[in-house]
C-alpha cells in the first residue's frame, strides 16, 4: 500500500479572529452527520469557548498556504469511573483534500497534548457506527473502542 506524506500544518486554539473561517468547516461537519443547528448557535458555541476556555476549546488546523483545513472541539469533564478529568473530543473534522494525510491524527494529538497539560488521564470521543473513514483512523493510532452505547434525549 502506497503512503501518502502527511501535510504540513499548524495547530492553534481558536480565537474570535478565526470564526470566519471555522464556521464552514462546523458546518461541514454537521452535513456529514446529516443535522442542522443554525449558524448564530454554532458561533455561540464557541464564542463561548473562547471566552471560558476552563469549559474546553477549539483547534484550528491549516495548511502551509494559511488554508483551513479541519478542527476539533475538546470539552473538560470529570469521569468518576477513572477518578480523573477527561477530555472529550466532540468534534474532528478535516477537509476532504486532506484525508488520508495525517491531519486528522495530528489534531488527536494536540488534543491529547492538551489533556496532559490539563491533567486529564484521557482523551475520550464517540464516532458514527457507520464511520468507517474515522475507525480506521481511530485503530490505526491505538485508540481502543468502547463497549459502551450511547443514548441522548432532548432537554428542550
Amino acid at each position: 500500500m502506497e503512503e501518502r506524506a502527511q501535510a504540513q500544518i499548524t495547530i492553534d486554539r481558536v480565537e474570535v479572529t478565526d470564526l470566519p473561517v471555522l464556521l464552514p468547516l462546523m458546518r461541514a461537519y454537521c452535513d456529514f452527520y446529516e443535522v442542522a443547528p443554525r449558524d448564530d448557535r454554532l458561533i455561540a458555541l464557541s464564542r463561548a469557548l473562547i471566552e471560558d476556555p476552563g469549559e474546553g476549546g477549539q483547534l484550528l488546523a491549516r495548511d502551509r498556504d494559511g488554508q483551513p483545513v479541519g478542527f476539533a472541539t475538546v470539552y473538560w469533564t470529570w469521569q468518576t469511573l477513572y477518578a480523573a478529568r477527561v477530555g472529550i473530543m466532540n468534534d474532528l473534522y478535516t477537509v476532504a483534500e486532506v484525508r488520508g494525510q495525517g491531519v486528522g491524527r495530528q489534531l488527536i494529538e494536540h488534543c491529547r497534548g492538551l489533556c496532559r497539560k490539563r491533567g486529564a488521564a484521557k482523551l475520550v470521543w464517540e464516532t458514527a457506527l457507520d464511520n468507517k473513514t474515522a475507525q480506521r483512523l481511530y485503530d490505526g493510532i491505538g485508540a481502543e473502542a468502547s463497549t459502551w452505547m450511547a443514548y441522548e434525549i432532548d432537554a428542550w
